[in-house]
């Protein structure tokens, strides 16, 4: 995925930094470089202040905020130089922006509990990259002081205490208004528990092409919104033959609404031809709500065969529930051979089997629950480390998964994508079922031969996802936010622009 940004673990990134040392470039000035380029966005951010509070732990992360605190004194600022960490302890590059800052006029003043920061922004450089445990005193009282202190927060490099490579929280972690990352991108920053922490994000490259060096695989990608190949203009002569048969397999007695709105969804997505099996009851509904989709009333396998035969895609989950209809269901949707999406109760039911299958022509759709329970393990252990989630889904079901939640990944064994839209309206009934009928409808177009499309589809049926939500979110805000909302926005996505398609007819 070249044209995509790259995602590295922490220790990549240290590698970045060693190299760039290694090949002339001092220390000293790379870490000058930086904090001058925080200090640019700072500026950018808040032209008004002219008040600082940095606040210094120990390491290279502590250099940076004595440079910039240097910097800014230079500069015309008032700073609160504040250090967690004794200044005449740090050593090397560290050292020398003490002797920087002490230069500047600055005097380090100690951290105590009850000191008043007096600034107008604060600067978080207490701890960089290099955490792995949880945060101890005194950096777990400063970073409540900031949190509390309702002044905007520049995060140098990372917010202390969210893990670089993981994005989970260690303990506690500073909630920054705007993080200025360094040479690389770290993917701790795009997922989890990152969305309430990182605030705005700038990455600061300082003259590094990461790309340049090709043996370090990147640990993700992060998706972009431009449209994708998949989506280019129809042929002028197609018909719905061409465009897929999906089947959706859901909605048990009672439990109607989720597969409702996955149809209804891949509907509005495009499949060709989209049929319904769902209890005999919910058929006047689906009937009324959309009379596009073909739906059936089906009371057991028998009434399934033939409509399993007819498709090509299957999305078997939503409202499928886990009693003997719902079993049934699930057993003859994994009998038929078809390349399916996965979601909600079938996941439970995958769950639940002694010998489940290991497939390579599905796409499963978990939240960290659910993910859990497939793994045999808690939801708090899946959120810890979401990228070692997905890759144990992956090594032990196989196919294409989509770890669900702010910051959704995306992956297999292979490879990992971060998708960086959406918005916390999504946290709602019926958004995964509208993402099932998404990434089924992509499927039934472009991905009835299975394989490693199915990859780069389900990648792509995300970030449709996240963005539509993000539009009708836009138009009145996020509470409120329904599911339903979601097709009319995906469908405005998922269409090549109109001055595209003239083009292509001429």
């Amino acid at each position: 995925m070249p044209h995509l940004r790259p995602l590295y673990r922490a220790e990549q990134v240290r590698e970045l930094d060693r190299r760039t040392i290694a090949a002339g470039i001092d220390g000293f000035a790379l870490m000058q470089q930086a904090a001058s380029a925080a200090f640019d966005a700072l500026r950018q951010r808040w032209p008004e202040a002219r008040r600082l509070s940095v606040l210094c732990g120990a390491g290279n992360n502590a250099g940076d905020g004595y440079v910039l605190a240097a910097l800014a004194v230079c500069d015309g600022f008032d700073v609160q130089l504040i250090a967690l960490r004794d200044p005449d302890s740090l050593e090397g590059d560290a050292g020398l922006a003490v002797a920087m800052a002490r230069r500047a006029g600055l005097q380090p003043q100690t951290w105590t509990a009850d000191m008043r920061l007096t600034g107008e922004v604060a600067v978080d450089a207490l701890l960089g990259t290099g955490l792995s445990g949880e945060v101890r005193e005194p950096f777990a009282e400063a970073i409540e002081a900031l949190n509390s202190s309702a002044m905007p927060l520049l995060a140098l490099d990372i917010p202390s205490g969210l893990s670089a490579d993981t994005g989970a929280v260690l303990g506690c972690a500073v909630e920054a208004t705007l993080t200025t990352t360094f040479i690389g991108d770290k993917l701790g920053l795009h997922t989890g528990a990152a969305a309430a922490h990182v605030g705005e994000h700038r990455l600061l490259t300082l003259g590094v092409e990461a790309s340049q060096h090709t043996d370090l695989t990147p640990a993700a990608w992060l998706l972009d919104d431009r449209p994708n190949e998949w989506l280019a203009p129809r042929r002028r002569d197609s018909h719905k033959g061409d465009h897929g048969h999906l089947l959706v397999i859901g909605g048990a007695p009672g439990f109607g609404g989720a597969a409702l709105l996955a149809s209804e969804t891949a509907a509005r997505l495009g499949a060709g031809r989209i049929s319904l099996a769902t209890a005999p009851e919910h058929v006047t509904a689906s009937l009324t709500r959309c009379p596009e989709v073909m739906v059936h009333g089906v009371r057991g396998p028998t009434d399934l065969a033939s409509l399993l035969e007819a498709a090509d895609i299957l999305v078997v989950g939503p409202g499928l529930g886990q009693g003997a209809w719902g079993q049934a269901m699930w057993q003859a949707a994994l009998a038929a051979g078809k390349p399916l999406v996965v979601d909600a109760d079938a996941l439970n039911l995958l769950a639940g089997m002694a010998t489940p299958p290991y497939r390579h022509d599905w796409i499963l759709t978990p939240h960290p629950g659910e993910a859990a329970r497939l793994l045999g393990c808690s939801g708090g252990e899946v959120q810890r480390d979401r990228p070692a989630a997905l890759a144990a889904l992956a090594r032990r079901y196989g196919g294409h998964w989509v770890l669900k939640g702010a910051g959704s990944l995306i992956g297999n064994e292979a490879e990992l994508a971060v998708c960086p839209f959406g918005n916390p309206g999504m946290a709602g009934g019926g958004m995964g079922d509208a993402l099932s009928g998404i990434l089924g409808s992509l499927l039934a177009q472009f991905g009835r031969r299975g394989g490693s499309e199915l990859a780069e589809l389900a990648r792509c049926g995300v970030v449709l996802h996240a963005r539509a939500a993000d539009l009708a979110a836009a138009g009145d805000g996020e509470r409120g936010l329904l599911a339903g909302d979601l097709a009319s926005y995906a469908r405005r996505l998922a269409n090549p622009r109109t001055s595209d398609v003239r083009d292509t007819a001429r």
